[in-house]
């Protein structure tokens, strides 16, 4: 853990506050409910679960333990929904805005769904919190936004045209946000994410990220379909820098009323690696998977050939230093995995 993360959660501990997260029950929102319960924080959680899941609640409220669950409210709630917005942002000192319709693919095939929740939700969930005077907004962006832009690494100012709606969306928060800051002069960040992974993230489904559906397949001694030749590449973060980055964005200076950020490791992994590692992780978790090969796939509308980010501007201006590597994020990855699926190499 860096010193400046850990300064920061001294500093919360000592003040408490009121923290909404959106999309409380998804995959990044529930880490980032844990975090704050487990460092003392009251937390208000939104979400209609539409694909966030009381399980993950679940496993927060066992994680984190009964007197710190004590501090968490929930709300169930859709955000296109502005009186349940603006309800839960009463009283609120900082908001987390984590719920969306995520996945390229649903976006190509739902549109109207992803523009629905990404940008009047997200519009919904601006307006409730200028006008409850939130002290920060930090909101999911992506790495889509850099589009069909070539180069690499990826760096905040140089994008691309969007290659999806859900790109699209993504972009268009990015535009509202710097819309309100100016005009209400409200603290807002977003964070152009790189491919989380993590404990937790959803498995199933059509729409389901590339990791979290392997292991699913893997545990089972099934194969998980590589699209396209297998080259393209991915600046695969785990969950836990995520979480870092959400909350040291709540207290950057306020120098910039708007500003947007990579979130990412910075360096590249390709699918036929990333399948290999997975696999070789699984047998010894004791998955039967050693035989369970790829598939091949045609490659997918919409999907970005290669994905790198530059960190630096997050490294200089909010003191992000992501704490926790690829092999260390995949191996507890893997072990929650093989823990919850009962595999017998759980928890190695």
């Amino acid at each position: 853990m860096s010193d400046c993360y850990q300064e920061f959660l001294d500093k919360i501990r000592r003040r408490p506050r009121r923290w909404l997260v959106t999309g409380a029950a998804g995959f990044i929102g529930g880490h980032l409910t844990e975090e704050l319960l487990r460092n003392g924080q009251e937390v208000r959680g939104l979400d209609d679960f539409s694909t966030g899941k009381r399980a993950n609640l679940d496993d927060v409220r066992a994680r984190v333990g009964e007197e710190a669950w004590a501090r968490f409210e929930f709300r169930e709630a859709d955000i296109a929904d502005l009186e349940a917005c603006r309800a839960a942002c009463a009283g609120v000192g900082h908001v987390l805005h984590q719920a969306a319709l995520g996945s390229v693919p649903r976006s190509l095939e739902e549109p109207h769904a992803t523009l629905r929740a990404n940008v009047q939700g997200f519009g919904n969930v601006l307006v409730a919190a200028q006008e409850a005077g939130v002290a920060s907004l930090v909101y999911a962006s992506s790495s889509s936004v850099y589009g069909d832009h070539p180069a690499l690494p990826k760096v905040e100012d140089q994008t691309g045209e969007p290659l999806s709606p859900y790109a699209a969306s993504k972009l268009a928060d990015e535009v509202l946000a710097a819309v309100f800051a100016r005009s209400f002069g409200m603290r807002l960040t977003g964070l152009r994410y790189f491919n989380v992974f993590g404990p937790r993230q959803d498995p199933d489904g059509a729409y389901a990220a590339v990791i979290p559906r392997w292991l699913a397949l893997l545990a089972r001694g099934e194969s998980g379909t590589i699209f396209g030749d297998g080259k393209t590449s991915r600046d695969f973060c785990p969950v836990a820098n995520v979480v870092q980055a959400n909350l040291l964005s709540a207290a950057r200076d306020a120098g910039d009323d708007h500003a947007v950020y990579n979130i990412a490791l910075g360096g590249r992994t390709d699918l036929r690696e990333l399948y290999a590692a997975l696999q070789a992780g699984m047998a010894t978790r004791g998955a039967p998977c050693e035989e369970a090969g790829p598939l091949d796939g045609p490659f997918r509308a919409g999907d970005v050939r290669h994905s790198l980010a530059s960190i630096d501007r997050a490294v200089e201006e909010i003191g992000f230093s992501p704490g926790v590597g690829f092999q260390e994020g995949l191996d507890r990855t893997m072990d929650w995995f093989a823990e919850s699926l009962g595999l017998s190499g759980g928890n190695r």
